[in-house]
């Protein structure tokens, strides 16, 4: 059987291309005129959020075909499941939704985006799984990391780029730790100053990986999550503003994270202590209008 001119069939599981990245696969199915038509799946248990658009006139549609989610909006929650579908035009905050079942949706963009998604992150993705697999501690890790920090970035009003920006930074920060070595980021005791120099190098690693992506507006954050507002940090020992704001807010998930999991050489800290210990160092390490946004989060999430 031959398309008609004009007239194109696609079968069930066809694409024109199609990437997988952070337990999202989208398909994307046909485009044209600036008008984008996706499929998208993301796994149960995954947030994922829609951002304002510095276009208001951008059109999203998004039409559930399976699965259940939880849009979590400023005056409640609401439950969305086959059949519904929700649009987005000139929004001026994100939206957060919990994915509670698999779900697909078919969406509609009349801004083409699938260009920049497809170029390079799902592989960029596969390494940072890589380092999960050599660091078992860091298991989502970047995941949680992203969680914290879009949430964080909504409560300090983001704009779009931003977020979008922070939320990839988020999910690749620990990229460089690629080229660590598995006994030092396993090491079960405290480090040598040699070692030590080894963990230092994975900002800069990872921002020389991203240098050579797509994703070059990554390469600042990356480079500096583990830098300190008084200069105490690496690879650069940058100062204050510096230091560009999607990294400090990056610095406080990162920091909270880690000391709230368990660690080879250590068990895992109370939030309630995490959170008292980074407040202890506004100022001095971390940017307290960062930290005052996170705590107000964790309360919200009644994570404390």
């Amino acid at each position: 059987m031959r398309n008609l001119e004009g007239f194109n069939i696609g079968k069930k599981g066809s694409a024109l291309e199609r990437v997988k990245y952070d337990h999202n696969d989208i398909s994307l199915l046909t485009y044209g005129d600036g008008i984008e038509v996706l499929s998208q799946t993301i796994n149960k248990g995954r947030l994922f959020y829609v951002y304002p658009s510095d276009n208001h006139e951008i059109l999203e549609f998004y039409f559930l075909v399976s699965g259940r989610i939880i849009c979590d909006m400023n005056d409640g929650k609401v439950t969305l499941g086959p059949g519904d579908y929700f649009t987005i035009r000139g929004i001026e905050e994100p939206i957060h939704f919990e994915v509670v079942e698999d779900v697909t949706f078919l969406c509609v963009n009349t801004e083409q985006q699938f260009m920049h998604i497809s170029k390079g992150i799902s592989d960029l993705m596969d390494i940072v799984k890589q380092v999960e697999r050599k660091d078992r501690y860091t298991f989502q890790h970047s995941d949680r990391v992203a969680n914290y920090a879009v949430k964080i970035a909504k409560k300090l009003k983001l704009r779009k780029e931003s977020l979008v920006n922070l939320t990839n930074a988020s999910l690749l920060h620990d990229i460089g730790k690629i080229h660590t070595p598995e006994e030092v980021l396993n090491k079960p005791g405290r480090l040598t100053e040699e070692e030590f120099d080894l963990i230092k190098k994975h900002p800069g690693d990872g921002a020389k990986m991203i240098k050579e992506s797509y994703y070059q507006e990554l390469v600042p954050i990356i480079e500096q999550h583990h830098e300190r507002l008084n200069g105490s940090g690496y690879p650069n020992g940058l100062k204050g503003d510096d230091i560009v704001l999607e990294a400090r807010i990056i610095a406080v998930s990162d920091t909270f994270d880690a000391m709230t999991e368990d660690r080879s050489y250590r068990k895992a800290f109370t939030k309630e202590y995490a959170l008292n210990e980074i407040k202890s160092m506004a100022r001095s390490h971390y940017d307290p209008t960062v930290v005052e946004a996170f705590e107000v989060v964790l309360n919200e999430d009644k994570i404390l």
